[in-house]
């Protein structure tokens, strides 16, 4: 048996809700009476009637086309995972247990902690939109009230590029492979952002390179270090076609082979940005704010992590001990093993 309030008064949109229990149908029926006494009433009927599935296709629709392309097709897949395990429900009806349910179920089918939080920050975000936007002040964001059961993310890789790995590398690689190798290295640039860089977007007199779509969907300007101007000299240049002609797939193809052919272990391309920007923090005096718009990062807390490696370098700045230049061209073990 269900239990069906109607709520019908002058002067306000008439209220329908069903609920299982006469209890239940009685307390929301006092609030919203009672709401409407003191004037202070608030119509809840499109919250009660839009299901979250309904809500992420206005997201998909409004909000996700003015993300970054990579974003947007990688939000798609998120999206569709919500709908499956939540969409059934009313926008003003899900609850934090039904959120804490939502992810034991997504542990238990075997989804990374990382899927999981993607999904519960896009959930989240909807009802921030819903909420500012889409004139549904009244929703409560269930996500928060899941903290609980949340799954905790496991730590940034911290994988560094061990003494002789850089020239093996280069050794080993093909040409055109090495080139992208050593641009990774010289710019701390994506894997993404290097393989859809276009002749357009290289300014050599400003020796720079302009990222118009990046993975945080804001504009970048990349300095080149004089490593980075070397790598783009000694390609031959074309008006306006791609730098390396290299697509992400093949790099994702290429790097098990360069990895077996040196005996690299536990190595991936993308701690090649890790390995860039940890020199930035090493053996510059950039400032954390000017790597940070190298780097493309969309917080500082991203760029925590990194710190900590100047730290052995303090003792020597008290001393007078200046840092080498940055990107000098030089390699690190040219350098010594301490990089000055």
């Amino acid at each position: 048996m269900v239990w069906q309030v109607r709520i019908v008064r002058q002067g306000y949109p008439p209220q329908y809700r069903t609920f299982d229990t006469k209890g239940q149908a009685e307390v929301w029926a006092r609030r919203v009476e009672g709401e409407m006494d003191s004037g202070s009433f608030l119509d809840r009927s499109e919250g009660d009637r839009t299901t979250v599935a309904e809500a992420l296709n206005r997201y998909a629709h409004e909000i996700t086309p003015r993300k970054a392309t990579a974003t947007a097709r990688r939000e798609g897949h998120t999206c569709a995972n919500v709908q499956r395990g939540l969409g059934r429900i009313a926008l003003s009806r899900l609850t934090g247990k039904d959120v804490a349910d939502y992810i034991r179920e997504r542990e238990i089918d075997g989804a990374a902690p990382a899927t999981i939080v993607k999904e519960l920050n896009l959930l989240s975000h909807l009802y921030t939109v819903a909420r500012s936007s889409w004139g549904m002040s009244y929703l409560v964001n269930p996500v928060p009230l899941a903290k609980t059961a949340r799954p905790k993310l496991p730590k940034g890789r911290e994988r560094r590029l061990e003494s002789g790995e850089e020239e093996r590398l280069l050794e080993a690689a093909q040409p055109q492979f090495g080139a992208v190798i050593r641009f990774a290295l010289a710019t701390a640039m994506r894997r993404g952002e290097i393989v859809s860089l276009r002749w357009d977007q290289v300014d050599l007199k400003r020796r720079a390179v302009l990222l118009a779509e990046t993975k945080n969907g804001e504009t970048r300007t990349v300095p080149l270090s004089p490593v980075a101007l070397e790598v783009l000299r000694t390609i031959p240049r074309q008006i306006d076609g791609p730098v390396f002609g290299m697509s992400a797939n093949a790099i994702k193809l290429a790097w098990p082979r360069l990895m077996c052919k040196t005996a690299i272990k536990g190595l991936r391309f993308h701690d090649l940005r890790h390995e860039a920007i940890s020199r930035l923090f090493e053996d510059t005096d950039l400032d954390i704010m000017e790597i940070r718009a190298i780097s493309g990062h969309k917080t500082l807390q991203m760029l925590a992590r990194y710190t900590h490696l100047r730290t052995h370098r303090l003792a020597d700045r008290l001393a007078g001990m200046g840092r080498k230049e940055s990107w000098d061209g030089k390699s690190r073990n040219q350098l010594g093993e301490d990089g000055a």
